[in-house]
């Protein structure tokens, strides 16, 4: 199986990344393996997808680490492939993080992706899907009794009024964004800042303003998600518990939290039920859902991080996992050709 992994850009990868586990994983089990940027792929004049990609060297790594610096060594010059002659391109850029800075960058794997699929690649998550979820308005197509009540909008007097409507206590975070990034709580003194917190966030765009939700205080449960159900290996899910050791309420991995081991409830399978239909329908193969109580806060359909963490407190491989239901896709296509949808057999 040939298979391409669209990341941010290759050079600032790290070891730790799930990015960086799947493409191991993948080499393993005796794959052949590209990792390229939204910035090196290209289409030609001939009407094929190219990209400046990079290749693992052909030889058995024992680390994370060894791995990645011989796909980043600074006298290995990217090599020229056809994306569509790969059977897979798993799409794992982040959106968010080209906001600023190369705005441009945003959607263009999904685009590329989309030029992908219509060659007959494999492309996981489902690019024409992905372009609906480039900020968080995608999630309010879930079902709402698992979404906290949530508004969306720019007006401050709207947004205090909503705020004050959830009793002075709510998270506000921007439409586009990961990582915890600009999410503050506003409750008791820090409601004082409101405007302030709202005139930080409006300066990029809308405003996203939740209800906070007792159970955050715990953190929240990263569960991952493949083809709609929870990914399990020797029945143990691919799920943790992210928590914050100091005051601040956000558990992302990105601001410091912690991953610990977590109990799968059947609250949490309640909200994977809900959320499946959807992400069937939409082509998202792998997902991680941020649950906290019974609703779900995020559902990450880019680049969904915490495979390693997962994997690390059950000491399950998750990624080989995910290789595997790619081969699968890969034989469905084979034999099925082209006869079925890309977002159909992305999550099969």
């Amino acid at each position: 199986m040939k298979i391409g992994l669209v990341v941010n850009d290759v050079i600032t990868e790290k070891p730790e990344y799930s990015t960086t586990r799947l493409a191991l994983a993948a080499q393993k089990l005796g794959h052949e393996v590209w990792l390229m940027g939204v910035g090196d792929l290209a289409h030609t004049s001939s009407g094929e997808v190219t990209a400046r990609a990079r290749g693992p060297l052909d030889k058995t790594y024992r680390s994370l680490k060894s791995f990645l610096e011989d796909v980043q060594r600074e006298d290995l010059e990217p090599e020229l492939i056809t994306v569509d002659e790969l059977d897979v391109l798993m799409l794992r850029n982040d959106p968010a993080e080209d906001a600023t800075d190369r705005p441009w960058a945003q959607a263009s794997g999904v685009l590329f992706g989309q030029l992908a699929a219509a060659a007959g690649v494999v492309v996981v998550n489902d690019p024409v899907h992905l372009a609906d979820a480039i900020n968080k308005t995608y999630f309010q197509h879930f079902p709402e009794e698992i979404r906290p009540r949530t508004l969306i909008s720019r007006t401050v007097g709207d947004i205090k009024d909503f705020v004050d409507e959830l009793g002075g206590r709510a998270v506000l975070k921007p439409l586009q964004g990961s990582g915890g990034q600009s999410v503050f709580v506003i409750a008791g003194k820090k409601g004082q800042n409101v405007n302030q917190i709202i005139e930080t966030i409006t300066r990029d765009g809308y405003v996203v303003v939740q209800e906070f939700l007792a159970d955050a205080e715990r953190g929240d449960v990263r569960l991952f998600v493949m083809n709609g159900k929870p990914l399990e290996v020797d029945g143990k899910v691919a799920a943790f518990r992210r928590v914050n050791e100091g005051d601040d309420v956000r558990s992302n991995m990105h601001v410091g939290g912690k991953a610990q081991k977590v109990k799968i409830t059947d609250e949490m399978l309640h909200v994977v039920d809900l959320a499946r239909p959807k992400l069937i329908e939409d082509g998202m193969f792998l997902v991680g859902l941020d649950i906290v109580g019974p609703k779900m806060m995020e559902a990450n359909v880019f680049s969904p991080g915490g495979l390693g963490s997962a994997g690390g407190l059950h000491e399950v491989d998750f990624a080989a996992a995910v290789v595997d239901a790619l081969e699968r896709k890969v034989e469905i296509r084979a034999t099925y050709g082209r006869s079925l949808p890309n977002a159909s057999l992305a999550t099969m």
